[in-house]
């Protein structure tokens, strides 16, 4: 049994499995720490095809914090913790995303404004100048492309791209090449239901005292996502019964590099944001990819 748990958000992406994997292992090996890898939630088919290749086992679930002590990895809000959280121990948080975050002890907090967790964790590992194992390698620089978007988000920094390179080269395999395969495993719509598109990569905020939800999905194809618009926007609409405020689902393409971004509730809130109408339940927002920098700053704001 682990005296620590390193643990990312619910609905979890591959940034944060692969960031717990790799962080808890860092623990372990060089502060003698008994860490252990965990998850709040199931693992999308992007992070199954990336563990799959590096043959990584999934780590466990943790169902219930209550009582454990915990490391944070790829979020520090609440609203997107494993359940339980308000009765465990946080020792440490290792973030790239804004900071919301209140505790009554002094602890280890360590954020930047880069394109992904796992770059943070990779320069831990090069700064102790040791050989870094290939699967350990290889999941960190998987979790850099994921949420860098192939280095096209806006997020993406000129460390993410220096890490990521260092890591290829371990790893042997073309990064853009690599990238556009893992994308191609979490991008294809094809036996999802509208709920299943909706919930897969979930996150809760809280604008001055409201509930908000923001989905989003990668495609290559935006028309395959479109074609089943109304039945997102119908969960969208179910979801808001839940106490939202606003519920926003991002359709990003890859390709393209813009978004479809669909829209229940506080449409006012929506266009204010983005100074454009709303208008069947969406609207395009032509270079936008990244939830973190391009659409939660100014939604956050417009609320105001």
């Amino acid at each position: 049994m682990a005296d620590i748990y390193v643990i990312g958000h619910k609905a979890p992406d591959t940034d944060s499995i692969c960031s717990a994997i790799a962080y808890a292992r860092f623990k372990r090996e060089f502060e003698g720490v008994n860490a252990e890898a965990t998850r709040a939630d199931e693992i999308n088919p992007e992070t199954k095809y990336v563990l799959n290749y590096f043959k990584v086992d999934v780590p466990p679930l943790l169902g219930d914090a209550k009582g454990k002590k915990l490391i944070l990895v790829d979020h520090n809000e609440f609203s997107q913790a494993v359940n339980g959280i308000e009765g465990a121990e946080i020792i440490e948080v290792l973030d790239h995303h804004k900071i919301d975050f209140k505790y009554p002890e002094p602890i280890l907090f360590h954020s930047e404004p880069v394109g992904a967790t796992a770059t943070l964790i990779a320069k831990k590992y090069f700064e102790k100048g040791t050989k870094i194992p290939r699967e350990i390698a290889g999941v960190l620089l998987a979790a850099i492309l994921s949420d860098t978007v192939v280095f096209k988000s806006a997020t993406c920094t000129p460390v993410d791209r220096e890490i990521a390179l260092k890591l290829a080269k371990i790893v042997q395999v073309d990064p853009e090449k690599f990238g556009v395969e893992i994308k191609k495993a979490k991008a294809s719509l094809k036996g999802k239901t509208a709920a299943d598109i909706l919930m897969a990569d979930f996150k809760d905020y809280e604008f001055k005292g409201v509930k908000v939800g923001i989905g989003q999905v990668e495609v290559f194809d935006l028309q395959e996502a479109l074609e089943m618009k109304k039945g997102i926007l119908r969960e969208m609409e179910k979801k808001r019964e839940e106490g939202y405020g606003l519920i926003l689902m991002m359709i990003t393409d890859i390709i393209k590099e813009g978004t479809e971004l669909l829209a229940v509730g506080k449409i006012d809130v929506v266009e204010k944001a983005f100074g454009k109408k709303v208008k069947d339940g969406s609207v395009y927002l032509e270079g936008v990819m990244s939830r973190k920098k391009q659409v939660v700053p100014p939604v956050e704001k417009a609320f105001g």
